[in-house]
């Protein structure tokens, strides 16, 4: 088994450049099911107040393991893509301990496929979270998809195409004129918080409202054969705009927490800037409900949309939500 895992995490990890530049590893893989890893970094901290890791590093993780488990659940290789991703939050994540992540693809059609998983640091009985996910499948006529078992390395290597979309390319109308603001700056100034600063998000003003600016980068791509951003990634930038977005609509008077956050992944995500806007649908007492929008090219060809529910606690608040 050790000498199937070396062989994946060269194929699967080594060559995706943000599985690799996280450091994520490979550490089981059975019929339909993968486990994936990555060490404690002072750079997947969040909250920096209250010592807690940003839910962005959770999502990268879950979303990988559970393409690893689509593609242990295949009897070819064959292309998928992530469709959707729900993550709930169950406990703080604390810096410190390394993320695990176990996931299970429970069902396989022809055209879907399933999966659940759970992410955990100290206490495999103790997860942090559960992600559920679905991925398409590209499924060549008449052929059937069934599970077979861990001893065969090539479904999982197949796993390498888990963040292609529908095809990238969209038509140069679709831009219908929309051009990005030239000026931007990091947001949040004077008080960094690492993960932001990991992906180097920055923000803009347009008409009052916050536009924030993930810039491409070599690290962030998940798919190197496209190529295209990595899915986690995308999903940790929305939720990033969610939290910032939410932070500046509540003045610094409370500071949100996730519960819940689930993104549909309209297209890949080419090698360049994308920009997410976001909107408070509810904003009561204890809990906000925003909703995201990604975008490359126009406004109007989103590459994802999401929407997270998050508790509104205090700034001086503890960990324990």
């Amino acid at each position: 088994m050790s000498e199937l895992l070396d062989e994946l995490n060269r194929k699967f990890v080594s060559r995706t450049p943000h599985m690799r530049d996280i450091g994520a590893r490979i550490t089981a893989v059975e019929q339909a099911r993968g486990s994936m890893s990555m060490p404690a970094r002072p750079e997947w901290v969040g909250d920096p107040q209250r010592g807690l890791l940003h839910p962005g590093a959770l999502t990268v993780l879950a979303d990988s393991a559970c393409g690893l488990a689509v593609g242990a659940a295949m009897s070819q290789r064959a292309p998928y893509a992530t469709l959707d991703l729900r993550m709930d939050y169950l406990r703080a994540a604390g810096p410190g301990h390394a993320l695990n992540c176990d996931a299970h693809c429970y069902r396989i059609t022809r055209n879907v496929a399933f999966v659940r998983g759970e992410v955990w640091q100290a206490d495999r009985d103790q997860p942090v979270a559960v992600a559920q996910a679905s991925f398409m499948l590209s499924t060549p006529a008449g052929t059937r998809r069934v599970s077979q078992g861990p001893t065969d390395p090539a479904p999982p290597a197949a796993a390498q195409a888990a963040d292609e979309a529908v095809p990238a390319t969209a038509p140069e109308e679709a831009a219908g004129g929309w051009k990005p603001p030239v000026a931007s700056e990091p947001v949040l100034a004077g008080h960094p918080i690492p993960y932001v600063e990991y992906l180097g998000i920055r923000e803009a003003v347009i008409d009052g409202q916050p536009l924030f600016r993930l810039p491409y980068q070599d690290k962030l791509i998940g798919n190197p054969h496209l190529p295209a951003l990595h899915g986690g990634v995308i999903a940790g930038f929305a939720e990033t705009a969610a939290i910032l977005h939410l932070i500046r609509t509540l003045g610094g008077t409370k500071f949100p927490k996730g519960i819940d956050f689930s993104i549909d992944y309209l297209r890949a995500g080419r090698p360049e800037e994308t920009f997410a806007a976001c909107e408070v649908v509810r904003q009561g007492a204890r809990v906000a409900l925003v909703q995201v929008r990604c975008w490359q090219r126009a406004p109007d060809y989103p590459i994802a949309v999401a929407r997270g529910h998050f508790l509104l606690t205090s700034a001086e608040a503890g960990a324990a939500g």
